[in-house]
């Protein structure tokens, strides 16, 4: 009888403490996952802001970059294949540093783009953008970690509303004006608002439908400062229109 309370008994008592350990186990990991994503993100915003200062307050690199728009196309056209590689190449965005490398060629390549469009604003604008685009974040990202609403099954429903933006965005070509403009803003605004939140929340995981592995801190930090850097465009819009 010993023996079989041994055998039988021991595994029904350790069970409840070995799915502890592993949910813990889990937990280390996944903050582990998220201040490396954050870290990351932090530096690429850094960039992001020192090409901004660089284009607002040098005029002598305005002067050049607008007397050479060929860079302009250049960098977007090298983004947009970095881009691609990193997202659709999971054993590329996977392997340490290649990885690090191409996050930081398409970092700079993206700061230099918005260093160019930011130089087309005033300076207070575009700093007063950024303080909102700051509050707004930081606002949407402590909503993603309290709130008990899960935003990783809206995936479908922000893909079709980021499809619309982009059709309403062609008519506003055909259509200009103050008031489509502070609308196509707003609407913009809007929807990467949401996708704060759907990131966010996909980095998490947890009690969330669905989640990013750990081994994507790459393309978690991606997705969130494209996130942000789009935020502070619409939001860039709406402050010119409004100050206009």
């Amino acid at each position: 009888m010993a023996a079989n309370d041994g055998e039988y008994g021991m595994p029904d008592q350790k069970a409840p403490f070995s799915e502890f350990e592993n949910a813990f186990s889990e937990k280390v990991i996944r903050m582990g996952f998220i201040r490396k994503v954050y870290g990351i993100l932090m530096v690429q915003l850094a960039i992001t802001a020192g090409f901004i200062c660089l284009f607002l307050y040098v005029p002598e690199v305005q002067k050049f970059t607008a007397s050479h728009i060929e860079l302009f196309w250049i960098a977007f056209v090298l983004m947009l294949i970095v881009m691609i590689v990193l997202v659709c190449c999971d054993k590329v965005r996977r392997n340490y540093p290649s990885n690090i490398v191409l996050l930081v060629i398409f970092t700079v390549l993206e700061s230099f783009m918005l260093g160019c469009a930011a130089g087309g604003y005033k300076a207070d604008e575009v700093m007063m953008a950024v303080g909102i685009c700051a509050v707004v974040t930081l606002g949407l990202t402590i909503f993603a970690f309290q709130t008990k609403w899960d935003f990783t099954t809206c995936g479908g429903f922000l893909l079709v509303a980021v499809l619309i933006l982009i059709c309403f965005g062609f008519i506003c070509i055909f259509i200009p004006g103050r008031v489509v403009g502070i609308v196509y803003a707003s609407l913009g605004a809007l929807i990467f608002s949401l996708y704060i939140v759907y990131d966010t929340q996909l980095m998490l995981g947890g009690r969330h439908k669905y989640s990013i592995s750990p081994e994507e801190y790459i393309f978690a930090a991606l997705n969130l400062y494209l996130d942000i850097i789009n935020l502070f465009l619409f939001i860039l819009q709406l402050v010119s229109y409004a100050r206009r």
